[in-house]
Formats: structure tokens, sequence, C-alpha cells
């Protein structure tokens, strides 16, 4: 049987065969593209070359790239598991034309590859094409018709409508038809009942897609119109995981040495075994046993490869944006896991060994960061588990309180609340639910979730207008050699966001840095002869630095001088060069697998994330500091190396960072010892940065840790403080010499006056107490002991603990108290009184605390309540007295 591997070697043979450039796969995290999280389709990292913002040579290019669709418009997370072919992460074979070859030779491509290469039997095979859209103008496809008719019969070839077989990048942008090929993998015998074309986009299991050829041949505008593009575009992509399903003849994309590795494992640890039954697809109840294992063995092996591959291309699971993705992709296997294949402990990192053993070849950065990746993934199960306990518990109190009022539905508002504040799935308290004989009003929890989702899009919502080209060219980024430059405004457009509107302009010149790479964008102004206009911030969109204005110039057209702000931008530059310093002294003194996994840098503000597994000692900071100072002193020039072939930067010894895109040519930057792969704004020497000091080092997920600094001024105005600070507090000791040692010695006297106050303070509540009791009194055969006294909370517990070892029998003792104008409430009970007479503390001090306008609560034993009202403490003390008969 031909192996997963083997097929994807054959596909990047077989196009490098027909003059295209294999590809590496762009990280599945996506870091500068504002409109997107992760990479969810196969020409994402093509996008500036698609939009004519980036030269596009080579001409033809061929990938396997990783995906992940779970969120927007494309999100098939709830059926992953339910059937044969959804996934969260999955690879998408690629084969791409910028401005060559067009639909014949993208069309023949596929088919000698299916068919010749891989064998695929013809007869089970179909196509589709667009079949036109009258109302925008847009015939049928019938030249993409005509060379399907090379290869296929006429009943082979199936008209697609407008959601199947035409593709847009989004609301606007290029688009173009499309034609899917499919393959019908059914038996003879149901192949004879049923023609394969009548099942084709029809959600049959069997008859599925496997590979889509797009031809972006025009333009959508935010009009709706459309434009024909200056540059047709052939963007193809096959499920990988579908292909090797067709090709190993399973039935089941999990059946495949894809995903059955991973699933052997499963049954290793739960002891329960994979069933291989049909999916139904039917979320419902209607399943047995069988197959509601094998659904969470699925969703386990599936979900473990996104989690993996999402942390390696630098994404931790976290409760914002891409991070909460990842952690809601966690927790859904988590919980199958809990539930269907009694897993109450963390397990999922444990498969993690079996899984880089399969695809680390192919994708060596999750083999070279397997310790972190099982590390985080065991964290978050812990985590989520913990939650699920609090899950649980919240809900059976939920339930014991609808037994109590004789109710069956669980209110939808509590299960959302479950969901939105603690993690709580719906489906899960609705096991639950039904268990115990109850359900769930899932209209109102639909109600809820489709109000936080309106909420959300208002929050979110964006409106673009359409690009207004003043002047035809690309961008050219003079930035890393000038701060001002002539410019031209090439384009700009209007852009709302809640309801506040600005523009973007994208300039022929620019010295304006746009936002990438954890360094905040460049400030500055644009100066014509007429006026000068604020840039606010500059964003990175499609290689190009996007440049945010308030206002548009009076005269767009005009020349003008772009001027970066110096000042915000030297700072942000020393503080992107001490990261690369720290970056290597971490290394030095922590060791090589010290990598970093995050930063941001603006003029005020130095962060840097790093891989290690444990806390950073302070002894090591300070070996970090000193060989940062160390090299700042140095003075090192910077050594930049621009348009560097990629593996001649690697022999240089500069470091890449996982996660990140990089492009045959690189940029490095070299400071003396310290060697990197970076695109960024960096000081002219270390020397230019002045000082570092680090302020803080703590932790931000499993195995990593984070470190602020500060440079420079900062740190210069940060001594000062210290010193101002130093000397405030040597004059409050009459400037003594040696303030250490008279602190010292005002920290011992204070302890010692500490405790003798204390000493004060427990002989009065004894002799307060040893009075009360002197002084109880008998109602119908109960000692009472009341007292309204102006004591501390602390005092007022000690005295009612006092007496009662004073009045061991038959005691109610209630003591108002008074301090620093608040009102509180004791009572305390001694055990008889509690057994024989079925009295309890929290439940009276709940009433009489309405006196004191408070509440409070606790033992039955032992209770207190604090209020607002000091004019209603007698009269409290009474109600007590009052709600136990005497």
């Amino acid at each position: 049987m031909i192996t997963a591997n083997e097929i994807r070697d054959s596909y990047k043979k077989f196009f490098e065969s027909k003059g295209h450039v294999i590809m590496p796969s762009a990280p599945m995290v996506i870091k500068d593209d504002p409109t997107l999280m992760f990479t969810n389709a196969g020409m994402n990292q093509w996008k500036d070359i698609i939009l004519g913002t980036k030269e596009p040579e080579p001409r033809r290019r061929a990938d396997s790239q990783k995906c992940l669709r779970v969120s927007g418009k494309h999100n098939d997370l709830e059926e992953v598991g339910h059937d044969t072919y959804h996934h969260t992460m999955f690879e998408m074979l690629g084969n791409w034309s910028f401005g060559d070859y067009f639909k014949e030779e993208a069309i023949d491509y596929a088919w000698e590859y299916l068919v010749d290469v891989l064998k695929l039997n013809p007869a089970d095979l179909y196509v589709t094409v667009f079949e036109g859209s009258p109302e925008e103008g847009i015939a049928r496809d019938d030249e993409a018709a005509s060379y399907w008719s090379k290869h296929l019969p006429a009943d082979h070839i199936i008209n697609g409508n407008k959601h199947d077989n035409f593709w847009e990048m989004g609301d606007t942008g290029p688009c173009g038809p499309c034609s899917e090929i499919h393959v019908d993998s059914r038996s003879d015998e149901e192949k004879a009942l049923v023609p394969g074309r009548e099942l084709v986009n029809k959600d049959n299991p069997q008859v599925i897609e496997i590979w889509n050829i797009v031809f972006m041949q025009f333009n959508r505008k935010s009009d709706g119109s459309l434009e024909p593009l200056a540059m047709n575009v052939i963007d193809t992509g096959m499920g990988f995981e579908r292909l090797v399903r067709m090709l190993q003849g399973k039935h089941s994309n999990y059946d495949t040495d894809i995903f059955q590795p991973v699933i052997r494992e499963i049954e290793s640890l739960s002891g329960l075994k994979y069933g291989f039954t049909t999916p139904t697809g039917d979320n419902g109840d209607g399943k047995s046993e069988q197959e509601k294992t094998d659904i969470a063995m699925r969703v386990v092996a599936d979900h473990l490869r996104a989690v993996t591959f999402s942390i390696a291309d630098g994404q931790l699971p976290g409760n914002a944006k891409a991070g909460y993705v990842i952690r809601r992709i966690l927790r859904r296997a988590v919980r199958y896991a809990y539930t269907f294949l009694g897993q109450k402990e963390a397990f999922m990192f444990k498969l993690l060994n079996v899984l880089v053993h399969e695809m680390g070849e192919a994708y060596p950065e999750i083999a070279a960061q397997r310790e972190l990746i099982g590390r985080v993934i065991k964290e978050e199960e812990d985590s989520f588990l913990r939650t699920l306990e609090k899950g649980i518990s919240l809900l059976n109190a939920a339930m014991d309180e609808l037994k109590a009022q004789g109710k069956k539905q669980l209110d939808g508002r509590e299960a959302f609340r479950l969901f939105d504040t603690y993690g709580f799935p719906l489906d899960l308290t609705e096991l639950i639910c039904r268990e115990n004989g109850y359900t769930v009003d899932e209209k109102q929890f639909d109600n809820e979730m489709a109000l936080q989702k309106e909420r959300a899009r208002n929050a979110a919502v964006v409106e673009n207008g359409d690009w207004v080209v003043l002047k035809e060219g690309e961008q050219e980024f003079v930035g890393y050699d000038y701060t001002e430059h002539e410019c031209h405004v090439l384009r700009y457009r209007k852009v709302t966001q809640k309801k506040n509107s600005f523009f973007e302009l994208v300039l022929d010149y620019t010295p304006f840095y746009g936002e990438m790479g954890g360094q905040v964008g460049d400030q500055g102004v644009l100066v014509s002869e007429d006026e000068t206009i604020s840039v606010i911030d500059t964003k990175r969109e499609n290689s190009q630095s996007i440049h945010i204005v308030k206002e548009l110039p009076k005269n767009a057209e005009a020349e003008f001088m772009a001027c970066v702000d110096t000042d915000k931008r030297d700072a942000s530059a020393a503080n992107h060069t001490a990261t690369h310093l720290l970056d290597y002294a971490l290394k030095q003194v922590l060791g090589e697998h010290a990598e970093q996994k995050g930063s941001y840098v603006s003029p005020d503000t130095l962060r840097f994330d790093v891989s290690h597994f444990q806390k950073i000692t302070d002894e090591e900071l300070r070996q970090v500091e000193r060989l940062v100072n160390s090299m700042i002193r140095k003075d090192y020039p910077i050594g930049e190396y621009r348009d560097t072939p990629i593996e001649e930067a690697k022999k240089m010894g500069a470091v890449a960072l996982f996660g990140e895109k990089y492009g045959d040519k690189v940029r490095v930057v070299r400071f003396g010892p310290s060697c990197e792969f970076c695109g960024g704004i960096h000081a002219t020497s270390t020397g230019r940065i002045g000082f570092f000091k680090i302020v803080s080092e703590s932790s931000v997920a499993a195995g990593i840790r984070r470190i602020e600094a500060m440079t420079g001024e900062t740190c210069e105005n940060a001594l000062y403080l210290l010193e101002d600070t130093l000397r405030d507090l040597k004059a409050m000791f009459n400037n003594a010499k040696d303030l250490k040692a008279v602190l010292a010695k005002y920290v011992d006297e204070h302890d010692t006056m500490r405790k003798e106050l204390e000493s004060f303070r427990q002989q009065a509540v004894d002799r307060t107490a040893k009075e009360l009791a002197e002084h109880v009194k008998a109602v119908n055969g109960v000692n009472v002991v009341k007292a309204v006294l102006p004591v501390d909370p602390a005092s007022a517990k000690d005295i009612v603990f006092k007496v009662r070892e004073l009045v061991p029998e038959k005691l109610v003792c209630v003591l108002g108290s008074v301090h620093d104008n608040r009102p509180q409430l004791s009572i305390m009970l001694s055990d008889d009184m509690v057994k024989d007479h079925e009295l309890n503390a929290g439940k009276i001090i709940r009433e009489a605390a309405k006196l004191i306008k408070g509440g409070g609560g606790g033992q039955p034993h032992y209770a207190q309540a604090g209020g607002k009202d000091t004019d209603g403490v007698n009269a409290a003390v009474e109600k007590v007295l009052e709600l136990v008969n005497l």
C-alpha cells in the first residue's frame, strides 16, 4: 500500500517535472495579516502576488500547505469526528500559475497526475464547471468544459452553481470560476443503482471533492461589480487526506495511515477499541456506544494535529483571538475523551510521540519542539479538567434547585452562563441533564449565543471602501536607509470601524515601517507645500506599509515628503536590537533550547517570550543582564545583509524563528555574536541602546517564560526614580548612612510591638469573654449571652469562641459590634443547641442581618454578618433571640 508520505512526495515530484518550484509550507498561524488568524487555504501565502503588490517570480509553484479551518466562513469544527472527511488541521496540495499557464494546462496537469501517475479510474471521476450568472453577466465556463471534454464524457461534466463553482477571496478582491474534481468510491453495486453524477455535492460521504482548480480572472469591487484582473492566476487545492483515502482504498480519512497510528495509541491508553463504524453525521443520540467511542477517537486524533502544529508555529492556547481558537479545539478533544473514552486525567500529551514519528520528517518543526508542545498540551488538559469538575459541580447545584422547584428543564441562560464563563459546552450540559432526567432549553441558549455573536460582530465590523488608484506602480520600502523621503500617494481608501472613519494610504516610496514581527509601526507626517498630514500608525498588509491618517490630503496627487518621527523610531529600534542581544544571552546562560516564542517592542516597551521549563533564577537573570550590557558597551555596529539566499544565511549561523514565513531570500542582521533573520528596524550600533535592565520575569504558559525589560532613557528615568525614593527613605530616617541596618532594626521593632499589641488584644478578649460568661442569663433553660461592644471583627470572633469554651452547654451567644463605623453581628451556639433544638446560626444571621442592612452566613454553630446601618445593631441582637424563641 502506498503511504501518505509517499503520496505527498509524488505530488511534489510531478509538478517539479512540470517546471514548478517546490515551496515550503507557510506557518499555519498568520502573524502579519490583519484579515486572517490562520492559513485556511493554500493561496493565503500568495495573497500579495495575487493582489499585485509583489513580483510573481517564480511564476510556477507547488507545495503542501498546512491549513486550519475552525472559524469564520470556513468553519467545519462541529462536523469533525462525526463524518469521514472533515478536519480542523489538514494539508492542501497546491500548484500555482501567476500569469503563466491557465485553464487548459491546469486541467491537463490534474488529469495526468490523477490518472496517469496515481492510476485513479477515470470512470470514477466527475468534474464541475461554473454554470454562469446572468445577473452578473458571466456566461457558463464553456472554455473549461471544452478542456475537460478531452478527458471525460459529457455526463461526467456537471454544471455547478455560484456557491460551489465561483471562488472569491472575500467580499472584495480577486475571484473567478472554478472546477471541482470529485471521486466516486462506492461499490460497483451502489454505482449501478445511482449514477455518481447525481451525488456530486450532495454530502454523500463516498462521493467527495478532492481537488478544486480556481481560474482567478476577476476583481470584485465593493459595489459588487467585476473587472478583469491584470494577471490571470491558477490556484489549485487538493485535500491531501481525501486523496490518501482514495489511494489506500479506505472509506474514511481516519482509516488511513495518516490517523491510524494515533488512533491505535488512543486504543492502547484507553483500553477501548476503534470499531471502524460508518459515521452517520448525526449529532444526536441515535448512536451506538461503539460509534460514540469512534467519534471521540476521531476527534482526539484530528485535534491533536491542529493543536500540535499551532503551538509549533508559535501560537499558544489563550483567551483571545487565535489563542482562544486553539484552546477551544483542545478543550473539545478533552471533553470527548472525558465523556466517551473515560479519560479523567490528561492523556492527549501522551499521543505526541506517535504523531511526531509519523509527521516529523515532513514537518521538522514539531520534532524540534516536542518537549515544549507536550508541556503546553498537558497544562491545558489539566486546567480544563479542573474546569469540567467546576462546571459539573455548578450543574449539579442547578439540578438540585430544579428538583426543589419541581421543574424538569434547565434555563437556557444558565446553560449559556456555564458555557460562557466556565467553557462548559452545551452538549455536555445536555448529556448530564439527560442522565438525570432533565432537559435544557436549547432555544433560549441559542438566543443568548446569537446575542453574544451579534455584539462581537458589531464590535469588530470593518467597512473597507474600494481603493482609489491615483498612480500605477508598486511600493518601495526605503526605511532601512532613510527616515525622510519624497513620495506620491499611489492609492487610498476609506475605512470605517466602530463608527470611526480613517483613511489608508499606499505610497510609492516610504520610510515608514509597517507593524510586523512584534515591532510597532512608525508614526510621523506627510508634508507638501500646502499642508501637513499626521500619520498616526503604519500597518503591514500584503507586503506593503499601509499609512493610517485621520484625513485625506486636500491634494492627494501632490508630491509629499514622508517624515518618520525619529524619536519614537530610535526608541523602538533600540528596544528591538536589545531583544536580539537578549535572545543571544539567554541561549548562552540557559542553553540552546531557549528559543524565542514572541516579542513586542515599542518606544517604551520591551517584552520577550522564551521557551524554558522552569523559573529563571535571579542569578541567571543577572548573568543575562551583564552579558547584554557587555555587548552594548562594545558598541557592535549593525551588520546588515539584504536579499541573502536563505541557505547562505543559514551557513552564516543566522537564527530563524519557528512559525515565521521566510522567502528564498532573507535579510540577516548581525550585532557581534548575535546573528538573526530579521526584517525589522534596528539601532545603527549596540551602543545606541544605552543600558539594559530586566524588570520582571514570569510564566505565560507551560514552558514559556516572559521577560520584560527597559533600555536607554527609560532606564535613566527608572534610576532617577529609584534615587529619589532612596533619598526620601533616608530623610525619613535622619539620613542614616546604613539604611539597610536602620530598616532591619525598624522592622524588628515593629514585629516586637505587633506581638505585644496582639498579646494585649488577646488579654482584652479573654477578660471580656470572662465578664460576659459571668453575666450569663438563663432563659427557658438556655444560657443566653448578649452584648453590643466597640470591637473589631477579629476580636468579636475570638470573644464568642472564648465564651463557648466557658459556657459549653445550652449556649446562645449573640454579639453586636461596631468598628470603623461598620456594624457586625456574631452568633455562637453550643453543639447541643444545634443538635437537640435544630438551630442553625447561618440561617438565623441572614434574617437578623437585614436590620443592619447587610448579609452574612456561616456554619450551624457559628456565623458572622456585616452591614451598613450602625443604628440597627441593638435591634439585630434582639432579632436573633426572637428567632430562637428566647
